[in-house]
């Protein structure tokens, strides 16, 4: 890359986009980079403050920011994902189906740290729609050494740094508990919140059964919807530790592997995750919050749960960090800290 004077450069290749902007009018490039400068474009380049320019001069050591941003992106992009423009070192990550963002946070801030370019990204774990921008990468000056972005592959070996997890069809289960529903004292007002919120994504209610604080009606309930084709079981009701509080003990009984009970998220800190079987089949015990709280620990456990995302028991430590909802009265989740 060579700098000379803009009355200079007829005929040289131009190194670099040129971005012109008037006013509520345009905000676009006026020259490419690859664009041959002729004697007719000096005044147009100098009423854009282009009295020097950028001509394009061959290093082997050296590579163009398009060029660059090819290679950036190419650690990025992962099936379910294409990249937009390459224009003035800048290619963005697009979604090509609804499904959760999966980032390797570790290779993100390896390949950050280097200095030079960078990745920008939404948060990991939550859902994203197909049209919807993952993340943005650009390569900061006009040209970079070779030998940093082999670094930068280097930093992201093994792997990409995003996955996109295409959401999946649900057969879910519901069992809600509670003498008070059972024996019809008052009228079930949780189920339909959670009906509600089941509609968001592709799944089908295969049975919803009531049952009272007795413990093995309950595992009863549960192992009837499980019998009948569920892959996924909501619990409701009874998930305190009031000592009539019984739904996780039933949860225990019928699962395979306890994750959590107990989550570091207000509302949700009752919340209970456990898998059943080989096939890992989600079993959650929902607290009252869910049914009165416009968001809560279950928004953001059950997109994971619909794309077939395993969650650990560190994982859902870590959610203290951004687990407090702060209620707003115009609620703009996932558009807010919750959760992240």
């Amino acid at each position: 890359m060579k700098l000379m004077r803009t009355e200079d450069a007829i005929g040289q290749v131009l190194c670099h986009d040129i971005t012109q902007i008037i006013k509520d009018v345009k905000k676009g490039p006026a020259f490419r980079k690859g664009h041959i400068i002729t004697k007719e474009d000096i005044p147009l380049l100098l009423s854009l403050g282009k009295d020097h320019i950028y001509i394009w001069e061959n290093d082997e050591n050296m590579l163009h920011e398009n060029e660059a941003a090819e290679i950036l992106y190419d650690l990025c992009q992962n099936e379910n994902m294409h990249g937009g423009e390459v224009k003035e070192g800048k290619i963005e990550v697009i979604a090509d189906c609804d499904g959760l963002l999966k980032i390797d946070r570790k290779k993100l801030k390896a390949v950050n740290s280097l200095g030079q370019m960078m990745i920008a990204s939404r948060h990991g774990d939550f859902p994203v729609k197909k049209g919807d921008k993952i993340a943005g990468t650009r390569i900061i000056p006009l040209v970079i050494e070779k030998e940093k972005m082999e670094a930068a592959r280097k930093a992201a070996a093994g792997g990409k740094i995003f996955t996109l997890k295409p959401f999946v069809h649900k057969k879910a289960g519901l069992v809600t508990t509670g003498n008070e529903v059972f024996y019809r004292r008052i009228k079930d007002t949780f189920s339909p919140v959670i009906f509600q919120k089941l509609q968001e994504y592709d799944t089908e209610v295969i049975g919803h059964k009531y049952s009272s604080d007795e413990p093995q009606m309950i595992i009863d309930c549960i192992q009837e919807l499980l019998q009948a084709g569920a892959d996924f079981i909501i619990c409701s009701g009874g998930m305190s530790v009031d000592p009539d509080d019984k739904t996780p003990f039933a949860i225990k009984s019928v699962a395979d592997d306890v994750i959590s009970y107990g989550a570091p998220v207000l509302p949700g800190a009752m919340f209970m995750l456990a898998y059943y079987g080989e096939k890992k089949i989600p079993i959650v015990g929902l607290p009252g919050c869910v049914m009165y709280a416009r968001r809560t620990i279950f928004d953001l456990i059950l997109p994971r749960i619909m794309a077939d995302d395993l969650i650990t028991e560190d994982e859902l430590a870590s959610l203290g960090e951004g687990g407090l909802c702060l209620n707003c009265e115009q609620c703009s989740f996932p558009n807010c800290g919750f959760g992240k």
